[in-house]
């Protein structure tokens, strides 16, 4: 059977937790990266990992701390200081910082300058986090991505992936310059901007994802996300690239556990 390891998923929205776990293992997934987006999903999340420590008829679960750009649009900077103080406490249970990032296309930000330096000051401050403790992050850049590279280099982060890569190819060109990953979600079966991004990395810069429980558009209708669908952005892929799934997904594996530092 085919392992995969689905690198980004927010467990802590996904409706009936024990079945998609269960149909996520089934499958073949064996292990999911749950990233937080605010204080109330870290807590959550990790409070799902530690229950999946107790069953082995369940994926292995790691999570990934922080504050997502959109959790930022009715707060200020003394609203997240508490929740900054929970990752920089808990970092230990935690393989990344993440999801962090901004989103210049939120319509609150567009207009805003002052959402807009909120937003890199948040991020800013995670960087630091996750340079003190030697974590990668997982970076949200949403019409924003020269501004995340530019502010993930100078905080001299050394481990990086753009989660969901759908812009600019010159700006791609410099995240892999840096050492930095990208990530491919099953969007690869309807979004021309993320196959075209995908299709421009090499397969070792690149780590597959569901992002669930995203609803993705396929066909005349759609799909609610779990974990288990991060099989069928490897089947976009194997298509997108004509690669066998088998030989891409042993390769996507070593690139999560390498990026993850995980086992």
């Amino acid at each position: 059977m085919i392992k995969l390891i689905d690198t980004h998923a927010h467990l802590d929205q996904v409706e009936n937790i024990e079945q998609a776990l269960s149909q996520a293992q089934a499958a073949g997934v064996e292990a999911i990266v749950a990233v937080g987006i605010d204080h109330n999903s870290n807590v959550k999340n990790l409070q799902i990992k530690k229950k999946a420590q107790q069953s082995e008829q369940q994926p292995k679960i790691f999570v990934a701390l922080g504050i997502h750009p959109e959790s930022l649009k009715d707060a200020g900077l003394q609203d997240v200081k508490e929740p900054l103080n929970f990752i920089k406490e808990n970092l230990n249970n935690a393989v990344a910082v993440g999801e962090i990032g901004l989103d210049f296309w939120y319509s609150w930000a567009k207009k805003s300058d002052e959402k807009k330096k909120l937003q890199k000051d948040v991020f800013q401050a995670q960087l630091n986090l996750a340079k003190e403790s030697g974590k990668p992050v997982v970076i949200h850049s949403r019409g924003a991505w020269r501004e995340c590279l530019d502010l993930a280099k100078d905080a001299g982060v050394k481990r990086a992936v753009f989660h969901w890569y759908s812009g600019p190819l010159d700006v791609l060109d410099e995240i892999l310059t840096c050492g930095y990953l990208i990530s491919a979600t099953p969007a690869l079966g309807l979004s021309p901007q993320h196959r075209e991004a995908i299709g421009h990395a090499r397969i070792e810069d690149l780590l597959i994802e569901t992002d669930c429980p995203v609803f993705y558009r396929e066909g005349e209708g759609g799909f609610r996300s779990t974990p288990k669908d991060v099989f069928k952005t490897l089947k976009f892929y194997g298509q997108l690239k004509n690669i066998s799934e088998e030989k891409a997904a042993g390769i996507f594996c070593e690139n999560s556990r390498k990026f993850f530092d995980i086992s």
